[in-house]
Formats: structure tokens, sequence, C-alpha cells
């Protein structure tokens, strides 16, 4: 009995290292010893390092050895772990997220993660071939959903992976960025941003940053990037910005953040879908005999005219009246050349 509880000890304690081997960074053995004596685990560092040896050949650990202390991490393609709790649901949320998402995190962290999303696939298969009905329903979901674009459908533009590297590592370890940019006249040049945020836009990714020098944001767009470098320069990521209020004040919509009351009429046939998705919380809809007059306050924006002149003459009587005072947005000649 004393033998099968050693062993289990020993399988437990396996797992617990192995939990605990990151796969963007390096653990020693002596960081290893800490973390496990903290949770009940006291092992001379010895064992711990042989255990280590023994992992790293059974599940791919790399060890490197370029100075001591060692240290370990799981290689980049290691598969991961097949772990029982990875329910039907959870494998599908997975392999969803990875359709979704592969253009926004760092590639680095995506690499990461491709053993978990291939695990995912693995169990969703297997699960649904031995006959689990909710494995089978969650696979079968795969097939039943589709997130379509509202507008002509767009190839991506195609971005430079090295780019894409360089860029996400820059924004993940707030890095200056040296970027050679080529606008929409064909132009070049070379500057030095600091990254502050990725945003995908239809099928286009843009980098929101600030020129060096300068206060303003810009959006760069990354297919418009021929090369990218990561500088050994780091910032304080800025506590006057928020994405969130950049994107909200229109920013994307090529606007200054300026808040108008709206007011137009539209036929009832092209605008029928506005009383079933609002322009804004505080909108309100006036029904007449043959048309709708809505009101919305929203932010005015170059995006905000095509969307209306799109509709024709389905669309009348537009009026557009500011509801606050904001800051004026900065003459140009405060902005960088791009």
């Amino acid at each position: 009995m004393a033998l099968r509880n050693d062993s289990l000890d020993t399988a437990l304690l396996l797992m617990e290292i192995l939990k605990r081997i990151p796969r963007q960074r390096r653990i020693t053995a002596a960081d290893l010893q800490k973390q496990l004596a903290a949770h009940g685990y006291d092992r001379n560092i010895r064992t711990i390092q042989r255990h280590l040896d023994t992992l790293s050949t059974a599940f791919g650990l790399e060890r490197d050895e370029r100075s001591k202390p060692f240290g370990y991490c799981w290689r980049e393609q290691a598969p991961a772990l097949s772990l029982p709790s990875l329910t039907a649901q959870e494998a599908l949320l997975l392999q969803l997220a990875h359709g979704h998402l592969q253009a926004l995190l760092p590639p680095r962290l995506l690499r990461s993660m491709e053993p978990y999303f291939e695990q995912a696939g693995r169990n969703l298969d297997a699960s649904a071939h031995s006959g689990d009905a909710q494995a089978r329903s969650a696979r079968q979901w795969l097939r039943k959903v589709r997130v379509v674009p509202t507008s002509q459908p767009l190839l991506p533009p195609k971005i430079d992976a090295e780019v894409f590297e360089e860029v996400t590592t820059a924004l993940q370890d707030n890095r200056w960025l040296q970027v050679q940019y080529r606008n929409a006249t064909q132009q070049e040049r070379d500057a030095c941003v600091m990254p502050l945020g990725l945003v995908q836009q239809g099928t286009s990714l843009y980098l929101v940053c600030r020129f060096e020098g300068y206060h303003n944001e810009r959006n760069l767009a990354l297919h418009r990037m021929a090369a990218a470098q990561a500088q050994l320069r780091s910032f304080s990521y800025p506590d006057d910005f928020d994405l969130a209020r950049y994107e909200a004040d229109g920013r994307f919509g090529y606007g200054d953040g300026e808040r108008i009351r709206l007011r137009f009429c539209i036929d009832k046939q092209a605008g029928l879908h506005l009383t079933e998705a609002r322009l804004s919380e505080d909108q309100r809809v006036q029904e007449h005999a043959e048309h709708y007059t809505i009101k919305a306050t929203v932010v005015d924006s170059a995006m905000l005219t095509w969307w209306l002149r799109g509709f024709g003459e389905d669309v009348w009587n537009v009026r557009r009246k500011a509801v606050q005072q904001t800051p004026k947005t900065p003459a140009a000649a405060s902005y960088p050349a791009i």
C-alpha cells in the first residue's frame, strides 16, 4: 500500500510540475521548487531537476542550457495535455474563439494556444464518434453558425507576417515601434510611433498610435506597412487614452467625437430596420402613413453622411444640431504628415 501511495504522490507531483511549465517564458527548477512548496510539495532541488529531465523527454519540454540555472518551457508546437474536464461545450467555445480571434491575437500568443485549439477539435471529433450526444451536437453547431458581412464582401488585404509580429509585440510590451508606412497616395515615410491599440474594421486591421513628439492619435493600416520593428525603448501607457472611448467617439467613422442630435425622415420600407436596430439608446421614432421620422443622438462623422446618402431619395429633411460643446480637433498642422 505504501508503494501505491508513493506512486500516486509522485504522479500528482509530476502533474503539478507540468501545470507550472510556461509556454512563453522559462522557469527554473528553483522557482518550481518554491511554487510546489507553497502547495504542500516539499522536495529538494535535485528531485525537481530529476523530474524535469524525465518530463522533458516524455512531453517535449525545452531546456535552455545557455546559462545556469537552466530554464524550462513548453516547446512552441508541443501538444496540449488532454484533460477530461474539457467538456464538449468548452471545446466548442475554443473552436469558435479560434475562428474569430486569429486576427487580433499576437502571433506568439496564438502559436502558444494552437495546441489547445487542436486538442479541442480532437476532443469534439473523438467524443462525437464515440456516440456522445452533447459532443455530436456541439460539433454540428460549428456548421450551423456564420458571421456574415453587412456590405459587399471583400477579401482581407495582405499583411506581412513579420510586420504583424513586430506590431503586436510592441503593442503587447508597451515598446516604441519603428514603421515604414505607405499612405493612400502611395508616398512612403519612416516614423517612430507609440502603439496604443489594434482595431479590426471590416477586413482591415488598424494600429491606433501616437507619432513620437505628438499627442494626437492616428490610425495606420497594417497592410500599408512595408516594414516594422519593435524598439527596445519602452513607454508608460498613457492614462488619458481609452480605446473604447476612442472608437465610441467615431474615430473610425472619420469623425472627431462631436455628438449631434440627428433628425431625418425615411421611407417606411427602407427604415423598418431602424425600428428594430436603433441608432442610439435615446432614439425616438414617429410613425406616419408612409414614412418614419427618426431622432437620435449620434456622433457626427463622414461615415454617418455616407450611410444617409446610401438611402438616396428614401431619406429627406436631414437635420443636425450640436448637443454639446466639445474640444475641437487640433489644426492639421499639429498632426504628423503621413
